[in-house]
């Protein structure tokens, strides 16, 4: 994910709040990252929520995956964009359901997209390029660590005031 997993919550440059969690598991098959404001992400919550609740109350057996909850966090933004009332997150969404994995991203505006690497903010403009360059299909568990670790150093150089901790 990116700069997302930072856990800090904050107002300007002060960093009150040091053990924000910004990924939460949405149903059986998703996770969601967000960055940006966190009252914002609550709502997204809230929605997502309902959603799920709605859709355990059919008990068909189905359950939403990753694909559909991206969809919806997609029509959500856009929805609330058109009303001139954005939720201020970048959001990401990853899972499996069936074998299949998919990973996409939602934008504050409902700009969204699918791919096997994505990120938020400057992750977007500082970590995917390396993404794009080292990452390949068939990487280890270790390599990728490595990987990542590298993304987020880059990251940190360009924060100044990141802490050292990730979710």
């Amino acid at each position: 994910m990116s700069a997302s997993c930072l856990l800090t919550g904050s107002y300007g440059s002060t960093l009150r709040y040091k053990s924000v969690e910004r990924m939460k598991p949405i149903g059986k098959h998703s996770l969601l990252g967000a960055s940006g404001e966190i009252s914002d992400f609550q709502e997204i919550l809230k929605y997502l929520d309902e959603l799920i609740l709605y859709d355990n109350m059919w008990d068909d057996g189905n359950s939403l995956g990753p694909k559909e909850v991206h969809n919806y966090l997609t029509r959500v933004m856009y929805n609330r964009r058109n009303k001139f009332n954005p939720l201020w997150n970048s959001l990401v969404l990853g899972g499996v359901k069936k074998g299949e994995k998919y990973l996409g991203t939602v934008s504050m505006i409902g700009v969204n997209f699918e791919d096997n690497h994505v990120a938020t903010g400057f992750g977007n403009h500082l970590a995917r390029p390396i993404l794009r360059q080292e990452w390949h299909e068939n990487l280890s568990f270790e390599d990728g660590v490595k990987l990542l670790e590298k993304c987020m150093r880059v990251l940190l150089y360009r924060d100044r005031s990141a802490i050292n901790k990730l979710q």
